[in-house]
Order: structure tokens, then sequence, then C-alpha cells
């Protein structure tokens, strides 16, 4: 089964997880995502489906939005609600103006220190693999953007949120950094994912019915393969090209614009190749899905 799927992922189960249901599921062995989840997080989790593998390198790495709940009062060594007690559990009395205040450095271009427990490698190692033995990673602070942080609700000693952050960005470590700055700890207590790029949250499908559906009732639900990576145009080939195309040779196909690469299709919905433009309407074969 060859396209693109958008799961929302269930509480409690790691993004291999998901994987491996889907296989099962679709009886499709190749199948990639487009950046993990925590196990705690919920929400979109898209997934590239047979030689749609092969497409990953287009989606480049995608701004993903979140909402999601931090609780102050104390930190955990995962800066998630999964993790141990760091600390003593303070009472807090905080008002929803300090809160704000405390999330308004959360914004725009920030260095950024990544939890412990994450996967960031050092030393050829895991982050989370030394931190899980009692070692403390030796992690450096990487540049993200974070394009919005808005603290909508408090609620005793709990904060809503929504947040737009660039890849890269943890939302665990702006809960804790939060903590820190308001002198009470805290951590996130809950997290869905509600786009990430364009792949938003209305269009995801629970994990059962994914696994209740097979065939062409499952493909009908998936994004239309023209609909993927809009900043390419889309261009029928005729049987020639096709089998020029399958070759990797050289084709001229109808498109007159300036894009440096093009969606090649055979029909409306049969996806077989991205060429890159050589000069005016002739194309290379970049990546062949045929």
């Amino acid at each position: 089964m060859n396209g693109l799927l958008i799961v929302d992922k269930p509480g409690g189960m790691t993004s291999h997880d998901v994987v491996v249901r889907v296989r099962r599921a679709t009886g499709e062995s190749s199948i990639g995502h487009l950046g993990t989840l925590d196990p705690m997080a919920t929400g979109v989790l898209p997934l590239l489906l047979g030689k749609y593998t092969r497409l990953a390198q287009f989606f480049g790495s995608l701004e993903k939005t979140y909402t999601g709940t931090i609780r102050f009062g104390f930190a955990t060594d995962t800066y998630d609600a999964e993790g141990q007690t760091v600390g003593d559990i303070a009472a807090v009395s905080l008002t929803l103006e300090q809160v704000r205040e405390a999330g308004m450095r959360f914004q725009g271009e920030i260095e950024q220190m990544p939890p412990p427990f994450s996967a960031k490698k050092t030393d050829g190692k895991r982050a989370y693999q030394l931190a899980r033995a009692g070692e403390t990673p030796k992690l450096k602070a990487a540049r993200i953007t974070i394009k919005a942080f808005e603290i909508t609700v408090l609620d005793g000693d709990t904060a809503a949120f929504r947040m737009t952050v660039s890849a890269g960005g943890y939302v665990r470590s702006v809960a804790h950094e939060m903590g820190i700055a308001l002198g009470c700890g805290a951590h996130l207590a809950s997290l869905r994912r509600v786009a990430a790029g364009p792949f938003v949250i209305d269009d995801a499908l629970p994990l059962v019915e994914i696994e209740a559906h097979t065939g062409t009732l499952l493909e009908a639900k998936m994004p239309h393969p023209r609909a993927l990576l809009p900043d390419l145009p889309a261009v029928t080939a005729d049987a020639l090209s096709i089998g020029r195309v399958r070759n990797g040779a050289a084709v001229n196909l109808p498109e007159f614009g300036s894009a440096p690469m093009v969606k090649v299709f055979e029909g409306q919905r049969n996806l077989i190749a991205i060429g890159r433009r050589i000069a005016g309407t002739l194309f290379q074969p970049f990546v062949v899905l045929i």
C-alpha cells in the first residue's frame, strides 16, 4: 500500500508501537513516520507507506502545533508526568498573569536545552539511555523557534496552553524552565499534537479506525496524492514518457512554470516520480516510484 496516513496517536504507546500496528493492519512492511511523539503524547503522527517512504526528504522539518497542560508545584526527571518527582512538592498560588508573564520569554528564536530523557545523541548514545543508567548526559543547547505560545487557562496549579514550535523543540523543556522561572517547579502534564506542517488533527484517523479498515477503504481516507507536497506542481505523463521515467531517462513534460521540481503522475492518482527541471519543460527523474 502506497500513500500518506495521518494517525491520531493514542497515549501510552511509542511512535514505533503505532508503526507496528499499522504494519499489521495494512500488510505494508515499509512504513516511516515524519517526526515521533513521546509515549504520553497524543495526536497527529503522519506515516509514509510503501514507495512513499522515498518522499520523506521532501517534507523537511515540519513545524508542530500542540495543546496541553503544565502542572506547577514540582518538577520531574523527565520533565513530564511520566517521570519521578524531583525535589519537594510545593503548594502554589499563581495568577494567570504571573504564568503568562513567565511564558513571555519563550517566544521567537531561543536557545533550548533538551531534556536529559530525550533521543538526542551524546557520546554515541541516546541521552535517555545514559539517564536511565544514572549518568548525566552532556547535552548542548539547540537554537529553536517558538512561533506562538499562549497560556489560555489557569485552573489551580495547572495551566492550559497552545504552542507552535519548530522541529527539534521540546515542549517538556519549556514546562520545566517555566517552573524554574516561577520558583515552584513544573512539568508537562499532558500534550496533544494538533498539527504537523500541513497535517492537522481534523484529518487524522484513530488507530482503531485504521485497524478496522483495509485496502481501498483505507486508501480512500488518505490525502489525495496530488494534494501532497503542494509546493511542487503536478503534471500527467503520457505512456511514452512513463516508460522513459521508469528507466530514469529525462522527459519533456507539460509544465511551463519555473518550479525546480514537479510531481509526475500516471493518471489522476498514481504518483510515479519526482522530476527535477533541467531546462524548460525537460525534467530528469529525481525519485522514481515505479
